[in-house]
């Protein structure tokens, strides 16, 4: 629903993305404000809603710095809400992408002191659990770049697009690596002709038209790339029912270059068709 006055809570796990989420609000007109003191934000949500202008767009980042006054904001939401329309955003990642970035920025976590990193996300996931369950957008970004999560964000509160809390990954890979790791479905497309026995084909990728044209021309390839769409109208609803929030779909062939990487464009190009999800395409083995 477009609203004449907005106002976005952004909060979530620290180094998941709120700083940068709100950046993105700000140029998109928000007046956006960081880490108000939980007592304070009733009286800034009243003094938002009665101002006179009309077309007036807020964004408040909270997050764990609030310390023991977040004990309170649960109440102090219930409060707000009574009154007031909002809509609340939630940053997530798992463990392992989080303590990848503290350890490359070298920041400390804000509830580790002197411990583990694990030990203080542990910490703040269970003290801010109650915002994630209250939010009205959940945004996974453990695979997610900094350009695609403006998109989502964009999708969310600029175009108001239909917004299910679902990021798709549609990763190609070669089986002779290893099967991805993190792989939800994996779909072996190694049936196909392949194109690496095609001595002008060898040292192209499936990201180029002549690869393309040949995996394509094959009989098999028309039948398997719909009925794998088909599979994903009925799968992407049922997990977003589910409250999944990251769906990888891997794809693979021998080497990780022709076939799968082929594949995988042209489900990626069918699944962003759907504004409902996010979805983004990567190709694990292309360069090997």
């Amino acid at each position: 629903m477009k609203l004449d006055k907005r106002f976005v809570i952004v909060t979530g796990m620290s180094g998941a993305g709120k700083s940068t989420t709100l950046k993105f609000l700000e140029d998109a007109q928000y007046f956006c404000v960081d880490n108000l003191p939980v007592q304070l934000i009733s009286k800034f949500a009243e003094l938002s809603f009665s101002s006179d202008d009309e077309s007036r767009k807020i964004a408040l980042g909270i997050d764990i710095r609030s310390g023991q006054a977040l004990d309170d904001l649960s109440e102090i939401l219930d409060g707000i809400k009574r009154k007031f329309d909002f809509e609340m955003i939630f940053l997530d990642a798992s463990d392992e992408t989080l303590i990848k970035r503290y350890k490359e920025t070298r920041r400390s976590h804000p509830l580790a002191a002197e411990g583990r990193v694990d030990e203080g996300i542990a910490r703040e996931r269970q003290a801010i659990e109650f915002l994630k369950n209250r939010a009205d957008y959940i945004i996974d970004t453990s695979r997610t770049l900094t350009r695609e999560l403006k998109h989502q964000v964009e999708r969310i509160i600029v175009e108001d697009k239909n917004f299910r809390n679902l990021f798709v990954t549609v990763l190609s890979f070669g089986f002779k690596y290893g099967i991805p790791t993190d792989a939800d479905l994996v779909f072996d497309v190694r049936f196909m002709p392949n194109p690496y026995y095609e001595e002008e084909l060898r040292n192209k990728t499936g990201n180029e038209k002549e690869v393309q044209e040949y995996v394509m021309s094959s009989p098999v390839y028309a039948v398997f790339i719909d009925k794998l769409v088909d599979m994903m109208d009925f799968l992407i609803p049922n997990y977003i029912k589910e409250g999944k929030t990251q769906l990888v779909i891997a794809v693979g062939c021998t080497g990780g270059k022709h076939r799968s990487v082929t594949t995988a464009n042209a489900l990626y190009d069918r699944l962003k068709k759907i504004d409902s999800i996010g979805v983004n395409i990567e190709h694990r083995d292309i360069k090997r």
